[in-house]
This record gives structure tokens, C-alpha cells and sequence, in this order.
């Protein structure tokens, strides 16, 4: 168990780790007219410290969305001569502590908090502020608020990660918060720090998720938040206002809120507090005769597994005719940026497969949607080791990097997935390193890991015939069978291995997902509704998120997949991209349903 430094020790540690007079010691956020530039008018410049761990793309575009130009960190003595300072910690705590300890940043970093200049970090970079974390084996950080950082309690039987979108209680009034009220913002994490006594006077929001947890800290011009404000669309790029500017972003708001045409931000027209359910839209992406790509969905006509829905072959050489082009990805991400979706996916499905560096359409398509698109983005398709044709080759680690730097915040991990677990149950069930869930979640947390599951269900007549998990279901089979269970398929659903849903789903926890995308062979593009029992019995089975996919017709399916199980995301992709029915229906029928909803 992690047991934090005595408040001493971290205090003998931060004196020998860089000089400083004990002047600045106790002048933690107290402002100073640094922040000014020579004219005496307040900097448009934003220094960024960016340790490459991560995608920091979206705080970059959202920055520069609000008038500012950036300036990277490059050397410790660039922290000195900083005006404003946003520090978005991506990864693991562990991780981000030995980078910045290497580059030689710590003590810089430490200082430029204590002067007084306005100082903001995001996610990891609240929980770095703190002594210490439970996570990474137990890790000191930068000791600056008193507390530790602890993992989500998972008996409570609440997903971990919490990931979505949750309310915010402000404290006490302040330039960052005041007049958001307790709009949901944007969360990804596993750790939370809790208020206490001894961190009471830094702390200035908090959230309720298995109990309460500090959500935002400030003391003068230092500021931190956990949530992500460059994915929480409008209320974030206004929380980042008021970092930036805070007597215009306050006028603003208070502006906005007054004018008769504003919308009602009551959480009656939300429906009840706390994690809402998420609606995901998914994009299927491939590329066209001219090199261009393209969002798709295979004609019913040519569906591959004899339902009258969307399930195409993604090897199969269409030539144009059998392919419907939907539009292209970018703007129809932003189209659904702007209907309310709370994520957007991108699967690559194009038959590059040769190296995934060197993939510039879809890395081009994650960069220009990142800057227009403040709601998470995954993409999944080729997340994975590989050596390309001339021999050259990349760890998963690296082909996920590239992916993160151009704007993905998630990767999803498909076929990969299988065969890793079948070979942790091949090993008794003991991980050993060696796969992409494990290297990948291991430098950018559990948070950044989707597994995509592509499970058809199989029948059986006696559950004790097969050895995975079986449910009793309510559609019996062609034979009358009473039981079913789930196997998994890779290739775009034309192998099956022997391994069930449900024991792919327990193993990928076990290695690092940090979310399950659970879609259903059976079920895709049919529009009669998810497969509940499917969801069900995973979303059982694990801790971690699970998305349900695959069957979407009408609002009423997302109500029904809530409240009959334990998603907490739905997603679906023909029937936004056709416009059959919109994301703000959805979301208006949630609330209908009392579902938590972000509108």
C-alpha cells in the first residue's frame, strides 16, 4: 500500500530539489504583474508544457480557439519566463513523475507555481499537485496540496474508469467557475483526490461519483481541474475563458445567462445529477478509388451475414457499387460535435494495413477534426506491433503515440484483443507485458485503452456443453435451444475463435482496458434494438465501462439499453449518418426516461 512521505520529508525534498528564498515558499497562487507584457495590456501567450505523453492536441486547438498563441516548454529555464502556464497531465501518475523528473522540470515547475503567476492543470495535472498516489505502485508528486490520490472504490459496484460526463459543485465563488453552475464536464480517470481539512482551502469544486471527490482546486492565480475543459465542448472552452481571461469570461457568462434567448441550464431540463449516460456516434471510415476517406456503410443488400443490416466485409473490393458514401468524416464529426454527441468514433477500416505510420489520410482526418470536434475522439483500426514492408519496425506503444499526437484521445483495439486473451487464459490467467492493452495502458493510463468486442451468438441446448459463459435467454434458438453464449470473431466477423464475450471481456480488465466497445454480429444495422442480453451479461461480468452497439433504430432503444442494464454509453452510426434520428431526440428522450443526460 502506498504510504505518502511525512509533510516534513516532501518539505526537505522540494528544498533540495531546486533553490528558492523562503519569500516564495508561501506565495502559492498570489498574483504578481508578470503576467503582463511590456505594453502593460495582459499576454495572448500561453506557455504549454507538454511532456509528450499524450494527446494534448484538442487543449492546443482549444487554446488557440480562444485567441491565444502557444509557446511549448522545450528547457526548465522556459517555466521562468512564462506568463501563463497550462500544464494538461496525460498518462499514468508514476509516468508523468519520471518525465518530468528527467527533463529536469520539477523544481522549475514547483517555482513557477510559487510566484504567483496564473498556473492551470488539467486531469493528471490537478493530481500531480497532491503529496502522493496510490497509483503506479505508489508514487510521491509534487506536494504542493496536502492529500493523496486514491483509486475509485470498485465494490461499490461502480464503473472504473469514471469516464463522462458529470455535474460540478462549486464551493465558493471564483473567476474559473463562476456562472458554469453545475453543467457536466468532461471526466477520464481511475485516482480522484478527496477533500479534507488539511486541503480545504484549495479546494473550490467537487463531484459526486461513489462519494465526493475534489473536481477543481484553486489558491489565487494557481488553478487545476480534473475534468477535461478541451472536451467538455462549450462549457469547457468557457472554464478555459476563465482561466485565460477572467473578467471577460464572467462578464460573458453573466451576459448569456441574462439574455432572454439563452437556454435553460436548470438540472430539471437535464434530468437527475451525477455520470450521464453517453450517446457515442461512430464513424466507419474508408478510402475511396481517388485516395480520399470516406464514412460508409455496406448496402443491406450485400450484408454478409444474412440479416437484412450493415455489416459489410472491410476486405472486400466493393468497386464503388455496394458501398454507400455517407460524407466525409471531418465534417460530419463536426455536424455531430454540434447535435450534442458525447463522443465521436472513428474506425479505420481501409485495408491499409501495411504500416499505420505512415496512414496520412486518417491521421490528417484526427487533426482537423480536433479542431473542431471538444468531445473525446477514439479511433480504432490497426492499434497494434507491426513491421512494415521495408522492414522498419514499430512497438504498439508507438503506433498508438502517433495517433494520440494528432488528436485521438482513446485508441480501440480489436482482433489484437482475442488473441491477447487467449493467451493470458493460455498462461493460467497471469499477465505478462506483453501486449498492446498492457504496453499502451501502462504509459498512457487504463483510460486511453478501448477493446472492441465483435461477438454472434451461439445456441446451445445444455449450458454445462460448453465451457463459457451461457445465459438463459428469452429468444430461443431455430432448435428451441434455451441457452446462448457469445463467441468472439476477428476479421471483420469471418473467423471465430473459441472464446465467449463474456471471458474476453474479464480478460482485457485484467490486462488494462480501460473501456469495452461491445458490438453484436447478429444485431448490426437491423434497427430492432441492442442485444440486451449480451450487454447485460458483460457489463456484469466486468468493472470498467461498457458501450453497447450495434442495433440502434429509434430513441427508445437507448432508454431501453439503460435501464435494462449496466451501459454507460450507447452508440450508433446509419442511423445519425442518414438522419433517421438525431442526436438531440435521443438525448430528449432520456430525459423523458429521468436518464442522465448531458444536453
Amino acid at each position: 500500500m502506498f504510504t505518502l512521505p511525512s509533510r516534513q520529508a516532501a518539505a526537505a525534498e522540494a528544498s533540495t530539489s531546486a533553490p528558492r528564498t523562503t519569500s516564495r515558499v508561501p506565495t502559492y497562487g498570489r498574483r504578481t504583474s508578470v503576467a503582463c507584457n511590456a505594453s502593460g495590456s495582459a499576454s495572448r501567450e500561453v506557455t504549454l508544457l507538454d511532456y509528450g505523453a499524450g494527446n494534448v492536441r484538442s487543449v492546443r486547438n482549444a487554446i488557440k480557439k480562444l485567441g491565444y498563441t502557444i509557446r511549448d516548454v522545450e528547457k526548465p529555464s522556459d517555466l521562468a519566463t512564462a506568463d501563463k502556464l497550462v500544464f494538461p497531465g496525460v498518462g499514468s501518475y508514476g509516468q508523468a513523475m519520471r518525465i518530468l523528473n528527467q527533463k529536469g522540470l520539477v523544481g522549475p515547475l514547483k517555482d513557477y507555481i510559487a510566484s504567483g503567476r496564473p498556473f492551470l492543470g488539467i486531469c493528471l495535472g490537478l493530481q500531480l499537485l497532491f503529496e502522493g498516489s496510490e497509483e503506479s505502485g505508489g508514487c510521491e508528486g509534487l506536494g504542493i496540496i496536502p492529500g493523496a490520490v486514491t483509486q475509485f472504490d470498485t465494490s461499490l459496484g461502480l464503473p472504473v474508469p469514471h469516464i463522462g460526463w458529470n455535474n460540478i459543485a462549486p464551493t465558493r465563488g471564483s473567476a474559473l467557475l463562476d456562472g458554469v453552475g453545475d453543467r457536466r464536464v468532461y471526466y477520464v480517470h481511475s485516482y480522484r483526490a478527496t477533500p479534507s481539512a488539511a486541503n480545504s482551502d484549495w479546494v473550490l469544486a467537487t463531484t459526486q461519483y461513489g462519494g465526493e471527490y475534489v473536481a477543481a482546486v484553486n489558491r489565487g492565480s494557481v488553478s487545476a481541474v480534473q475534468f477535461h475543459p478541451e472536451k467538455s465542448g462549450a462549457t469547457g472552452l468557457d472554464i478555459l475563458a476563465g482561466f485565460l481571461h477572467p473578467e471577460e469570461a464572467v462578464a460573458a457568462r453573466h451576459a448569456s445567462s441574462s439574455s432572454p434567448s439563452s437556454s435553460s441550464s436548470s438540472s430539471a431540463s437535464h434530468g437527475p445529477h451525477g455520470l450521464a449516460k453517453r450517446v457515442i456516434a461512430c464513424l466507419d471510415v474508408r478510402s475511396n478509388d481517388q485516395g480520399d476517406l470516406v464514412v460508409t456503410k455496406m448496402l443491406p443488400a450485400v450484408c454478409m451475414y444474412g440479416t437484412q443490416g450493415d455489416q459489410y466485409d472491410v476486405r472486400e473490393k466493393a468497386g464503388g457499387r455496394d458501398v454507400r458514401n455517407l460524407g466525409k468524416p471531418v465534417e460530419l464529426a463536426a455536424r455531430y460535435f454540434e447535435e450534442g454527441a458525447d463522443e465521436v468514433a472513428f474506425l479505420n477500416i481501409t485495408g491499409f494495413r501495411d504500416c499505420v505510420m505512415e496512414d496520412t489520410p486518417m491521421l490528417e482526418v484526427l487533426r482537423r477534426a480536433s479542431e473542431r470536434v471538444f468531445v473525446p475522439l477514439t479511433v480504432g483500426g490497426g492499434i497494434k506491433a507491426l513491421t512494415d514492408s521495408s522492414g522498419r519496425s514499430f512497438s504498439a506503444v508507438e503506433v498508438a503515440a502517433e495517433y494520440f499526437r494528432s488528436g485521438a484521445d482513446k485508441v480501440s483495439i480489436g482482433s489484437d484483443a482475442v488473441d491477447a486473451a487467449q493467451a493470458y487464459y493460455a498462461r493460467g490467467g497471469v499477465p505478462d507485458g506483453s501486449t498492446a492493452i498492457e504496453q499502451i495502458s501502462d504509459v498512457y493510463g487504463k483510460q486511453a485503452v478501448v477493446v472492441s468486442i465483435d461477438p454472434r451468438r451461439v445456441y446451445v441446448t445444455d449450458p454445462a456443453a460448453v465451457p463459457h459463459a451461457t445465459v438463459r435467454t428469452a429468444k430461443p434458438g431455430p432448435n428451441g435451444e434455451q441457452y446462448c453464449w457469445w463467441q468472439c470473431t476477428v476479421k471483420g466477423g469471418r473467423e471465430g475463435r473459441d472464446i465467449g464475450a463474456v471471458e474476453l471481456a474479464k480478460a482485457v480488465e485484467a490486462l488494462g482496458a480501460g473501456e469495452v466497445l461491445l458490438n453484436c454480429i447478429d444485431n448490426d444495422g437491423v434497427g430492432k434494438g441492442f442485444d440486451l442480453e449480451l450487454v447485460d451479461a458483460v457489463s456484469r461480468a466486468v468493472t470498467i465501462p461498457v458501450i453497447a452497439s450495434s442495433g440502434a433504430g429509434c430513441p427508445q432503444h437507448f432508454s431501453e439499453v439503460f435501464h435494462s442494464t449496466g451501459a454507460a454509453a450507447a452508440l450508433a452510426a446509419g442511423i445519425f449518418h442518414r438522419r433517421e434520428v438525431g442526436i438531440e431526440d435521443v438525448k430528449k428522450h432520456l430525459v423523458t426516461e429521468n436518464i442522465p443526460t448531458r444536453l
